[in-house]
């Protein structure tokens, strides 16, 4: 995966859908009560998807084994059967769970909830209060060593989730992260001028992800003890998924983000198959994940920021800061409140995550000029 080697194998929907579907799989082989996180966005959803799926083959191969043996029924047990039915340890739930947290009317929240309708799953739509995510931050900034923005604005509301599904019993889901980098599914992949530097950007941030999506998916739910689990990164689909021409996977006015991962799961030209998902939430545009769970939640840090920082303090950073001088008032917050944990040498480890191609300085999607005219004209 060298960003200078640029791939030229066309893509295959088929194969992209069917990898895909044996990443998920393999990472159901548990001997614990797992879930899903469903924030009601393509990846998870597609996520969520495919374990159902699985699920509703384990219970019907469970089902028919005990008919034949004359067991009786059971709450949850464990299957010894695979997509090759050959010997594994996967949990036969009665119900898949399925998660997501946003504010009260959060986009995501809503999108989750129809998401978990249309497949049939437990869900469990948990809220927080904007005082409750503020009283996290500082736990947040402890356990995630970073004070970048993004990550924070978008780990604190997962912290939050990762304590209530921890308390429920749960001890492993799936979550979606990996498929934005892979793909290009960032707004700001919009801009991309050519393929070149489209393959380029993918190779940056998939190389990145512990910096970034990962170390929030990671730390935000190992602080509770709860392990995720992300398909999109399996070494099989991921070798497959980056040497696909980037060709495919640019942006333009026929092509919407993720537009291949989409088409791959799309089965309305495959007459007699079941949907994967309602075409609404397949062809959904992106929200990153502090957008999604309510806009009220970054609005309100950027408040409160106000209370803590001053215009003087703005003027003034602290000089062990060296160049990495905050740009904003939210910025200089968490820096501070990562001083209070960590020796000023530890900034080394941390990397912002900002936009390439604009000229933003609020690295949230809803500054991005496509997520403007989306809702403009919705």
């Amino acid at each position: 995966m060298e960003p200078s080697n640029i791939p030229t194998t066309p893509v295959d929907l088929k194969t992209l859908r069917t990898k895909f579907e044996r990443a998920v799989r393999k990472r159901l082989m548990a001997e614990v009560p797992y879930g899903v996180l469903l924030s009601g966005g393509l990846d998870s959803s597609l996520v969520a998807s495919i374990a159902q799926r699985e699920t509703l083959r384990l219970q019907a191969a469970r089902n028919a084994q005990q008919e034949q043996n004359g067991f009786a029924d059971a709450e949850e047990e464990l299957a010894g059967i695979d997509e090759d039915y050959k010997l594994n340890t996967v949990p036969v739930l009665s119900q898949l769970n399925s998660f997501s947290i946003g504010l009260p009317d959060a986009p995501d929240s809503k999108a989750a909830l129809e998401v978990a309708k249309f497949l049939g799953t437990k869900h469990h739509n948990l809220t927080f209060t904007i005082q409750e995510g503020l009283d996290a931050l500082s736990d947040v900034i402890f356990h995630l060593e970073t004070y970048d923005v993004t990550t924070i604005r978008a780990s604190t509301p997962m912290f939050l989730l990762s304590r209530k599904i921890k308390a429920m019993g749960i001890k492993m889901v799936l979550s979606g992260e990996g498929s934005d980098e892979i793909f290009g599914g960032y707004l700001y992949f919009h801009n991309a001028p050519d393929k070149k530097a489209f393959h380029e950007e993918t190779v940056r941030r998939v190389r990145n992800l512990h910096l970034a999506d990962c170390l929030r998916a990671n730390k935000s739910t190992s602080a509770w003890g709860l392990e995720a689990r992300v398909p999109f990164l399996d070494k099989e689909f991921l070798e497959y998924a980056m040497n696909i021409d980037p060709e495919a996977k640019m942006i333009d006015k026929d092509h919407i983000e993720k537009y291949i991962i989409r088409k791959a799961f799309d089965t309305s030209d495959e007459p007699g198959e079941k949907p994967y998902l309602p075409d609404n939430i397949l062809w959904r545009q992106k929200e990153q994940f502090s957008d999604g769970v309510g806009y009220g939640w970054i609005d309100a840090l950027k408040d409160n920021a106000e209370l803590h920082v001053s215009d003087e303090d703005m003027k003034n950073p602290k000089p062990e800061w060296g160049d990495d001088i905050p740009d904003t008032k939210e910025a200089y917050w968490y820096r501070c409140m990562f001083d209070e944990h960590f020796p000023p040498y530890c900034a080394s480890t941390v990397m912002r995550w900002t936009p390439t191609w604009s000229k933003q300085t609020d690295p949230s999607g809803r500054a991005i000029a496509a997520h403007a005219q989306k809702y403009a004209h919705a």
